[in-house]
């Protein structure tokens, strides 16, 4: 579900899009330090957002892997940039599962480290098609949302805002939440004007997201 904004994806799109992701995704490589990235192969999408906003969960449900990406119950489990490929398959695309930003239950001199691989890398990599930057649908954007978002603009990296958790929420609020989100970001420079509203639980969405990268990086290339 995305805003009114968005053009609907045509059904070759959406199969091309399932094939796109249907490979055997690996975990390739983490860096902890911007100095220790991977050689660049294809064109990378990262996942950012808040501490518990499902980031691992929804690279899982796009690649339809289980356990590719670590899920857990304690904000700030990924400390970590952590990259996935289709080894040997299709490797146009890399996965770049971001440490969780605001809260998280370590000390504060570690979460200022993350946060500065995460906006070193950013601004940094030539190679990063487009940053989706994940918001928990039951609580919108929030202020500690701004600074990662005041990075991207500044850096003219585009990105995509995605609604995690969007089955918590009754029809009417999915719409009423993605037109706020589409509204909130319009007059960003970096950001892309639809909204994509995604479960990981329930597979809301979960198509289409596929199909909007599937689309970007055909437009890239």
């Amino acid at each position: 579900m995305t805003s009114d904004q968005t053009t609907p994806f045509s059904d070759d799109e959406l199969e091309s899009a399932r094939k796109l992701f249907e490979g055997p995704w690996e975990f390739v490589w983490a860096s902890t330090r911007i100095d220790d990235l991977p050689p660049m192969v294809g064109q990378e999408i990262a996942f950012a957002g808040r501490s518990n906003v499902g980031k691992s969960s929804l690279i899982n449900a796009l690649t339809r892997r289980n356990a590719l990406a670590r899920t857990s119950h304690t904000p700030g489990r990924t400390q970590q940039l952590n990259f996935f490929r289709q080894v040997g398959h299709d490797e146009r695309l890399t996965i770049v599962d971001m440490p969780g930003y605001g809260y998280a239950a370590v000390g504060k001199e570690k979460v200022a480290a993350w946060t500065r691989l995460i906006h070193d890398y950013l601004r940094g990599r030539a190679n990063l098609m487009r940053v989706y930057v994940l918001i928990d649908a039951r609580h919108g954007l929030k202020d500690v949302d701004g600074a990662v978002l005041e990075t991207l603009d500044k850096a003219a990296v585009s990105y995509q805002i995605v609604l995690t958790k969007g089955d918590a929420l009754k029809a009417s609020e999915q719409e009423a939440m993605v037109e706020a989100t589409a509204a909130k970001i319009r007059r960003r420079p970096a950001a892309f004007p639809e909204v994509l509203l995604t479960s990981s639980e329930k597979g809301l969405g979960i198509p289409e997201f596929r199909a909007a990268i599937a689309r970007a990086l055909a437009e890239r290339a």
